[in-house]
């Protein structure tokens, strides 16, 4: 039987602490309250089994961000998902979240259900990488020899464990992974199994996501489509090319981070790749084809 999933929340307004106490409680989740981000790494030290954070921006002796990169240096807490509160969200604000280790935000005021949707696939999200990335170092010393190679997938789990199969052989297996994951599934459910933006966020909050995409997957149309990945090894960088069966997209509104997108639960992993994992990251034609180049070099790496 899986334990209760303990949840970190830190805000300096203890009626909201009560609200969202009260929200977790029903959803079966066990939350531990901080009023600041002092008490906040005094119960990280206390309960190093937590297993998500729920964050303000904005709060008195240690604010929010500051507390964030502090739990982001600590290894033992590094891959604990932070969702961010916020009174508003800038591209500005967005992009430094992010980059720091934000996964998800959430603009006060915020309903329950919005509160759990975004909880309930940060957690679901750490469980499917969490697993893999223990592997990284195992996969690094098989895989990572290989120079040049191509294979064929189809479904999620295929591409996630290609994903960390393949990033073992850059220079920084961790970042490559991140970036890898979300291209790949990207090519899967938006590129094989057409399904749109708008689409996946009513999926999502239906909690029918998952079940959608096995169902387009089993679809005459859809059984002999696979996603390609390329890859090589040169002299200079590594690279690798991956293409879908799809139509394509309109990749050019996914390159930055923008603030209509800040609160949302997907959408924003493009934009995280480009500033995460590869300095390079370019769409051929429609958009069911990319590339993703990180130089071999040091002074040319993501810093």
């Amino acid at each position: 039987m899986e334990s209760q999933k303990k949840i970190l929340a830190v805000d300096d307004d203890v009626s909201l602490l009560a609200i969202m106490g009260a929200h977790f409680a029903r959803a079966g989740y066990e939350m531990l309250r901080a009023e600041d981000g002092i008490i906040a790494l005094q119960k990280l030290e206390e309960f190093p089994d937590i297993d998500a954070i729920v964050l303000d921006k904005s709060m008195r002796n240690l604010g929010g961000m500051e507390l964030l990169h502090k739990i982001k240096a600590d290894v033992r807490f590094n891959d604990i998902p932070v969702v961010m509160l916020t009174a508003a969200a800038t591209v500005d604000e967005a992009a430094q979240g992010i980059l720091a280790g934000v996964r998800y935000f959430l603009t006060k005021p915020f309903s329950g259900a919005m509160l759990l949707e975004i909880m309930n696939i940060a957690l679901q999200e750490i469980k499917n990488i969490s697993g893999l990335r223990e592997k990284l170092h195992d996969f690094h010393l098989g895989l990572g020899l290989m120079q040049q190679a191509r294979f064929h997938f189809r479904t999620l789990e295929e591409a996630t464990n290609l994903a960390y199969n393949i990033a073992a052989c850059f220079p920084e297996p961790q970042r490559a992974a991140f970036g890898l994951n979300e291209l790949l599934l990207n090519a899967v459910e938006h590129g094989n199994l057409d399904i749109g933006y708008d689409e996946k966020t009513k999926l999502l909050r239906s909690g029918r996501w998952k079940e959608e995409v096995e169902r387009r997957l089993s679809l005459p149309e859809n059984r002999r489509k696979f996603v390609s990945l390329a890859f090589e090894v040169t002299e200079e960088a590594v690279v690798v090319r991956i293409k879908d069966q799809g139509n394509g997209f309109n990749w050019q509104r996914y390159l930055d981070f923008s603030p209509e997108g800040a609160e949302a639960t997907h959408g924003r992993g493009i934009a995280a790749c480009r500033a995460l994992s590869f300095p390079s990251l370019e769409y051929i034609g429609p958009g069911n084809e990319a590339i993703c180049t990180v130089p071999l070099h040091q002074e040319n790496r993501l810093s």
